[in-house]
């Protein structure tokens, strides 16, 4: 472990999974098996519906677009640390360190954000068949999906700049086996962090906001099914 006084290291030793050459070995394997099985899922999918003409519809162009968030958000992560397992070694550069916290932070807001546009195709697609042609056309989707991917985008900027604007002194050990923001800022040295826990909070009650909605979205579509006559 080293430590800086106010300034900001040149890497970051992330933690190791396994001690023994053994368990890096299995944990590198195994990691790969989930990594290639989560590629081949995804990939099967965007290539279904890219080449389907069948499959050009609202739910399945949001379907392509979260198969594209879920391979970015898992390529973001698990292929440095199974490189880390293999290379017996748990370093991350500072700007390997800042280019994960960003895309990570942009995949999964942009996936929440992708999913809340999901539930409220489903609710029109289900609750309002009528106007679905009229509220969910080409234009919209591509607006709505292009929102979801602006907001991802927007959100991880403000928090990656905030987080690594921080004075760093409490040496360079991050506390996963990734870099994330609460552990870094375990390492700060200054009440400058506080800017970014505030910025954080704001961010849970968006999502918050989001999932409260994707709740009621499906409460009203279970209740339109329900209603539906059992030959429907």
């Amino acid at each position: 472990e080293q430590m800086f006084n106010g300034s900001s290291p040149n890497q970051f030793l992330l933690t190791a999974f396994a001690d023994t050459r053994q368990l890096q070995l299995l944990h590198f394997s195994l990691f790969l098996g989930i990594y290639l099985a989560a590629l081949l899922a995804n990939g099967l999918i965007i290539t279904a519906v890219a080449c389907h003409h069948r499959l050009h519809t609202p739910m399945y162009f949001f379907l392509l677009h979260l198969a594209l968030l879920d391979l970015g958000s898992i390529s973001t992560t698990v292929p440095k640390s199974m490189a880390n397992s293999l290379r017996d070694t748990t370093a991350i550069s500072y700007a390997g360190c800042a280019a994960q916290v960003f895309f990570l932070f942009f995949l999964c807001s942009a996936e929440y954000s992708l999913l809340t546009v999901m539930a409220y195709d489903r609710y029109v697609a289900i609750c309002r068949p009528l106007h679905y042609g009229t509220l969910l056309g080409t234009r919209a989707c591509v607006r709505m999906a292009a929102a979801a991917w602006a907001t991802g985008f927007l959100c991880a900027a403000l928090h990656t700049a905030n987080t690594f604007s921080v004075p760093l002194c409490q040496g360079n050990v991050v506390d996963q086996f990734f870099c994330e923001i609460p552990q870094l800022l375990k390492l700060s040295c200054s009440h400058s962090y506080l800017r970014e826990v505030g910025l954080i909070v704001v961010s849970l009650l968006l999502f918050f906001g989001c999932f409260v909605f994707i709740v009621l979205s499906y409460v009203q579509i279970f209740t339109a099914v329900l209603r539906m006559p059992s030959e429907q």
